[in-house]
Formats: structure tokens, C-alpha cells, sequence
């Protein structure tokens, strides 16, 4: 029987994860302020999470919670009523790395899935079917495995533990996170959720004999970005992840936008229905319009990661600057009686072409020919920070999303 991958989205706190679900994610995952690997976003309080859960729930979707970092001693005291907090707001599992806690989650919520994180390092068979034996339900492979590599730990665990691969999204330089360079260059923990990212910094060499005298490395015109990581890219080769026996596929981005959390999600949405409208065919042709989506978010170069070994991995890119070819500047509340009421996210004026991503994934082009402030008068565009006006459009659903080309 064919197993149908799940699409796994990040939720940096409730609006993400509303748009995660309504652009195509089978399921969320999230964090409270404590114990989650991403202490940037702004995550959820223990009553956000609860409504997360119930939205997500009455849409038939799943929450996972990230609990990821590795506690100190006065944190571990305060680990029984996080996940009890977690547990009566109905998590359908939890992210573990640590011993520790994934004990604690066994005695506190026993009912509740355990998801291995990426952060234990699992890269190999033997480790996935011991955490299997300690009563994990899920692995969450470490990005460093090759396609085969893949294979093989499938072949050789249980099938009824679950595979998860990351599949689009930033990459560390490290190996699976654990990185000292953010701790020592910055006193922010990378294993803690902190990390400053000094592996994206434009790096110069100095010799001891000259203080203050600083010499470019030459790495090319824009001088050296030694550690620097393209971002990750899979789906032209969805195909190859679904059938290396991957049970749910992971995107990157909890410290990201909603916007890119929709534009992403809709994309690899796409990509996947389009293999399982026809698994067995094993010339797996990308629909055009995935690639053209996933360009119009901010992102780094593209790579495939370690998927096809590291002399493909194409991982070193010469910049630390964004590829920003679109703008996000608006999202659609209501249309009624051919006019869109939305609100500003970023100026744009009349003569701009705009584009319009709805939650089933259509791009739609816009060019309106009037835009009305919230008093109803004329203005020739949006300026003012979360402004409300109305355009003409074709009928659009809500929640999508207005964007322009840079």
C-alpha cells in the first residue's frame, strides 16, 4: 500500500501556523518560549498553543512540539509543567534530543508521540532503531545523509517507525546544528536556540605582527564567505525523498515570515501532489509553477544538500546577502461584489503589477485600476504601515497574499 508522505511546515507562533495549514501542510511544528531550538521567533504561550491545537485539529491536521535544546539542571526542574501544559493542549507529539527530557515526556504525557530531533544526530540505522527501542514513534534524520543512506536505514529499522527528512530551507555549516562558533564570537548558544549565525559573516584574515590591519582572503570580488551555506532545495527530486521510504517531509523556517511559511508550504504542497497523483512513475516532471513559487520568497542560492553526497552538495555560496526578486506587500481579508479588502504589509503604488498567491496555490497577476483608504477616497498607493484599503479584483479567497516584483 502506497505511503503518503506528510507535509511538515514551521509555526514561529499562531499566524504562521494558521498559514501553514491553509497553504497545504499536513501538519505544524512549533514551540513554547522554553525549550524549543529557535528562541528568536516569537512562539507560543502555553494558551496560544491550546488554540493552535484546536485549529489545527478541526482541520484534521496535526501539532508537534519542539523541545529540542539541551537543558541545564534549573531548567530540567521546570520540564514537568511544560509538557503537562503541552499535553492538556492536545500536542500530538513532542520533538526530543535529550535523554532527559525524552524521559520525562514517557513519565509526564505517556500517551503523547515522541519525535526524535535532528539535534540527537541520527545517521545511521543502528542509532534510528535504538531510539525506536526507547519508544520513539519518529526519527528526524540528520541533513548530512545521502538518498541511499536513506534507504538503507529504512531497510533496516521497523517499519513502524517513521522517517523524517528535511526538505527545503537554510542549512548549518555544522554538522545537524551543533555549532560553538555563535557561542564563542557572539555568547549566544547555537544548541540552545540562539544562534547569531556567524558562519553567514564576511571574514577577513589578520596577522599577528600587524594589529588592526585586516587583509581581504580573495575568496572572490565580494570578498570571503568561508562558512557560508546555500539554502536547501529538493523538490525537482520529491520523488527520489518519497521513495528512499521518507514518512514526512520537513521544511525549514521557524524564525521565517508567514508569508514565506504560505509561499513555501503551497510550493512543496504542489510538488508532492504531483508525485502522488502518480507514484510509480519514475520520470517525475516538476510542475513549473513550484520552481517559479519558490523564487519568490527571500532566500539564498539553491543546492540540494547532502542528498546526492557531499562532491554534489554544492554547499558553499559567495555571499551572505538574500536573493529578493519579490515583494510581499499585502494580504486579502474579505472580497465581496468584485473588491478585495486588505491590509498594507508594504507600499506599492497604481501602475505596479502585482501578483496574487491564494491557499490553493494559483498565482493570480493583478494590475488594479483604483485603490480606496479605509475612508473610502482615491489614493494612488499604500504608504502608511497596516493600512486598510479595497481594489478591484477577480474573487479571491482569504488569506491570500499580495506580492510585486522588485
Amino acid at each position: 500500500m502506497l505511503q503518503i508522505p506528510e507535509l511538515l511546515a514551521p509555526a514561529g507562533d499562531l499566524e504562521r501556523l494558521r498559514y501553514a495549514i491553509n497553504y497545504g501542510a499536513d501538519a505544524v511544528y512549533c514551540a513554547l518560549p522554553e525549550f524549543g531550538m529557535r528562541s528568536a521567533p516569537t512562539n507560543f504561550t502555553p494558551e496560544q498553543l491550546s488554540e493552535g491545537v484546536i485549529y489545527a485539529h478541526a482541520r484534521g491536521r496535526k501539532v508537534y512540539l519542539t523541545m529540542n535544546t539541551l537543558p541545564t539542571n534549573e531548567e530540567a526542574d521546570r520540564l514537568p509543567q511544560a509538557i503537562k501544559d503541552a499535553a492538556a493542549a492536545g500536542v500530538d507529539a513532542f520533538i526530543v534530543a535529550d535523554l532527559g527530557v525524552l524521559d520525562a515526556c514517557k513519565t509526564f504525557a505517556p500517551d503523547i508521540d515522541i519525535h526524535m530531533s535532528t539535534q540527537t544526530g541520527i545517521t545511521n540505522w543502528a542509532a534510528a532503531r535504538a531510539a525506536y527501542n526507547m519508544g520513539a514513534k519518529r526519527v528526524v534524520l540528520a541533513r548530512e545523509m545521502t538518498l541511499q543512506d536513506i534507504a538503507t536505514l529504512r531497510d533496516k529499522t521497523p517499519p513502524e517507525l517513521e522517517i523524517e527528512a528535511f526538505v527545503h530551507g537554510a542549512m548549518c555549516m555544522s554538522v545537524s546544528g551543533r555549532c560553538l562558533l555563535s557561542n564563542y564570537m557572539a555568547g549566544r548558544d547555537a544548541n540552545r536556540g540562539q544562534c547569531a549565525q556567524p558562519c553567514r559573516w564576511k571574514y577577513y584574515l589578520s596577522e599577528e605582527t600587524r594589529p588592526g590591519q585586516l587583509y581581504e582572503i580573495g575568496e572572490n570580488e565580494n570578498g570571503s564567505y568561508i562558512l557560508n551555506a546555500n539554502d536547501m532545495c529538493t523538490a525537482p527530486f520529491l520523488d527520489l525523498i518519497c521513495n528512499a521510504g521518507v514518512d514526512s517531509l520537513k521544511i525549514e523556517g521557524r524564525a521565517k515570515t508567514f508569508y514565506y511559511v504560505a509561499s513555501v508550504t503551497a510550493a512543496y504542497r504542489r510538488a508532492l501532489d504531483q508525485y502522488l497523483a502518480d507514484p510509480m512513475n519514475e520520470n517525475f516532471e516538476l510542475p513549473e509553477e513550484v520552481l517559479a513559487e519558490l523564487t519568490r520568497t527571500s532566500h539564498r542560492h539553491y543546492s540540494p544538500g547532502f542528498y546526492f553526497g557531499r562532491e554534489q552538495a554544492r554547499q558553499a555560496t559567495d555571499s551572505a546577502t538574500y536573493i529578493r526578486e519579490w515583494e510581499f506587500v499585502g494580504t486579502v481579508d474579505g472580497w465581496e461584489n468584485g473588491v478585495a479588502s486588505c491590509q498594507q504589509r508594504g507600499k506599492w503604488s497604481l501602475g505596479d503589477t502585482l501578483e496574487v498567491l491564494c491557499p490553493d496555490g494559483r498565482s493570480i497577476p493583478l494590475n488594479p485600476e483604483w485603490i480606496k483608504n479605509e475612508a473610502g477616497e482615491l489614493v494612488e498607493s499604500t504608504p502608511h504601515a497596516m493600512e486598510h484599503y479595497t481594489i478591484p479584483t477577480p474573487e479571491l479567497p482569504p488569506m491570500s497574499l499580495l506580492r510585486r516584483k522588485v
